[in-house]
């Protein structure tokens, strides 16, 4: 198999087939395009994800804080509670460490997000320094999204731009090589994209109304996030490719790598299935807290497609994000 998350058919086949026993109070389990877990908890539900950080080396304490409680975010929960477990190959210093941690205490204390414990080990098992986070966040059961609520004619929305984090991840490795073909500038505002891969403001405002879906966008970048929401909701999405904003510093660290922007890791985006009668209201209150959102596609029948210059094309299954074509 190739390097990155494991293929959805494998998912469905391997990994979801063998969970065998179901509680009752388990209210979503895992599949295709679901971002957390939820759990009954009479009032409240308890709303649980947990992801890795494998793909990058630097800011990576922040990074592991942001892609757990993203998931959390897209449910329109509150993340409470982050447990991180820290595998370290033999060599990591005390400093690597203390870097890793600082940075993700920061990160979290401006989630308002706890670092409930975890586990911390030097081991011959890994190459690099590998993060687990899991985060567990707090949510009226009455507002939990329902993915079956989505209706054909429902608008396709996505905050900020494609790519982001891995635009960021790129500039922060490949400065060096980045320096000879872009400025310093469009550089240092690749990697300023560190700081804008937060979901959890837009997910908290757009889980008070009346959304039907919200999906983080990370590995497979925007294309996937909307193949795996189709999966979700079993209905189809079409979307417009020139809807789809790109900061102009991304696409040029994409063409000098020759990457696809719209299939590159992008926490920090967040894509919702909002409701005909309810988008203006959405989009004055992400843009009243200064969050940039686009109307990029709508629900339909069936199928994943794409508008692109007046032709229409399917959106195949996420491979191998484009990521891995340069770390």
């Amino acid at each position: 198999m190739e390097i990155g998350k494991v293929p959805n058919n494998v998912l469905e086949r391997i990994v979801f087939s063998n969970i065998k026993y179901k509680r009752e109070e388990v209210l979503t389990r895992p599949s295709v395009g679901e971002d957390c877990g939820v759990i009954d908890f009479g009032k409240y539900a308890c709303v649980v994800s947990t992801d890795p950080i494998t793909g990058a080396s630097e800011n990576i304490g922040r990074l592991a804080v942001h892609i757990s409680c993203n998931d959390v975010a897209s449910n329109g929960a509150d993340p409470l509670g982050l447990l991180m477990t820290i595998l370290a190959p033999e060599g990591t210093t005390e400093q690597d460490l203390e870097k890793i941690m600082k940075d993700a205490g920061e990160t979290a204390a401006g989630l308002k997000v706890e670092i409930i414990g975890g586990h911390t080990e030097i081991t011959s098992a890994v190459n690099k320094i590998i993060i687990s986070t899991t985060v567990i966040g707090k949510q009226l059961k009455s507002n939990v999204l329902d993915s079956k609520k989505v209706k054909v004619g429902d608008k396709v929305l996505m905050t900020k731009s494609a790519g982001l984090e891995g635009a960021s991840i790129i500039a922060h490795e490949f400065g060096e090589k980045l320096s000879k073909k872009i400025s310093k500038q469009e550089i240092k505002e690749a990697r300023d994209f560190v700081n804008s891969l937060s979901v959890v403001k837009e997910g908290k405002i757009s889980g008070q109304f009346g959304i039907t879906y919200m999906h983080d966008v990370t590995e497979g970048g925007i294309l996937g996030a909307v193949w795996e929401a189709s999966s979700a909701i079993d209905k189809g999405i079409i979307i417009t490719k020139e809807s789809i904003p790109i900061e102009k510093s991304t696409r040029k660290i994409c063409d000098i790598f020759n990457i696809d922007p719209l299939k590159l890791i992008s926490s920090g985006s967040m894509l919702l299935i909002v409701p005909l009668e309810e988008v203006d209201e959405i989009f004055t209150e992400l843009q009243k807290n200064n969050i940039k959102v686009s109307v990029i596609g709508e629900v339909i029948e069936k199928g994943v497609k794409m508008k692109e210059d007046g032709n229409v094309n399917d959106i195949e299954p996420p491979a191998s994000d484009e990521l891995y074509k340069v770390v």
